[in-house]
C-alpha cells in the first residue's frame, strides 16, 4: 500500500501561470497524487477552479497555498517524506522509479515541480532529482508520466468517489452521467 503524494508546484504567477499551474493540478489529480501545495503568488481563482474540479469530478484531492516552498520541504523532511524533484537536469526516471516507489511503501512522497527559473538549492534539498526525459518539456508532461511510471498504469482504473459527473468510455461520440446525488 502506498503512503501520501504531494504535489509542490513552485512559483506560480498570476498573469502567466493560471492555465499551466491548473494543469499540473488537473494531472496530479487525474493520475493518483492526493492534493497539491501551490507556492509564488496567491491566486484565489486557480485555487477555486481545481476545488470546482474535485467537486463536480468526485475525490478527496486537495488544494492548498503556502507562501515559502522551502518551508513546506523542511516540514516534509521533518516528517521523513521523500522529496522528489521532477528536472529535466535529474536522473533517468526510469533508472530509479523502483527506489521511489520503494520508498513509498514506507513513506510519504513531495513531488516538486518547477517555476519560472528553480534556484540551485532545490537540486539539493531533493532526495531525487529526476528527468522523464533530458530534453525541454513542460512540468505537466513530467508529472503526468512520472504519476504514470510511479503507479504502473493502475492509477488509469481509479475510482473518483462523490463525482456529480461521469464519463462512459464511448468508441465514438460523447457520454457524460451527470449525478444530483454524489455517491
Amino acid at each position: 500500500m502506498r503512503k501520501k503524494i504531494t504535489i509542490l508546484r513552485l512559483d506560480h504567477r498570476i498573469e502567466r501561470d493560471k492555465r499551466i499551474t491548473t494543469h499540473v493540478a488537473l494531472a496530479a489529480r487525474a493520475f493518483g497524487a492526493d492534493n497539491i501545495i501551490i507556492t509564488g503568488d496567491y491566486d484565489e481563482k486557480v485555487l477555486k477552479s481545481i476545488e470546482k474540479v474535485v467537486k463536480n469530478w468526485g475525490g478527496d484531492f486537495k488544494v492548498e497555498y503556502k507562501e515559502n516552498w522551502k518551508q513546506v520541504i523542511q516540514e516534509f523532511k521533518k516528517r521523513n517524506a521523500v522529496v522528489v524533484h521532477l528536472t529535466m537536469y535529474g536522473l533517468p526516471m526510469q533508472q530509479i522509479i523502483r527506489d521511489i516507489r520503494m520508498a513509498n511503501t514506507e513513506r510519504e512522497l513531495l513531488i516538486v515541480v518547477g517555476g519560472p527559473k528553480v534556484e540551485k538549492d532545490m537540486f539539493y534539498l531533493a532526495d531525487y532529482n529526476v528527468a522523464v526525459t533530458n530534453q525541454p518539456h513542460s512540468e505537466v508532461s513530467a508529472l503526468a508520466v512520472f504519476l504514470d511510471w510511479l503507479h504502473e498504469g493502475k492509477e488509469q482504473e481509479k475510482e473518483f468517489k462523490n463525482a456529480k459527473l461521469k464519463i462512459i468510455p464511448q468508441k465514438q461520440g460523447k457520454k457524460v452521467i451527470r449525478k444530483k446525488n454524489a455517491d
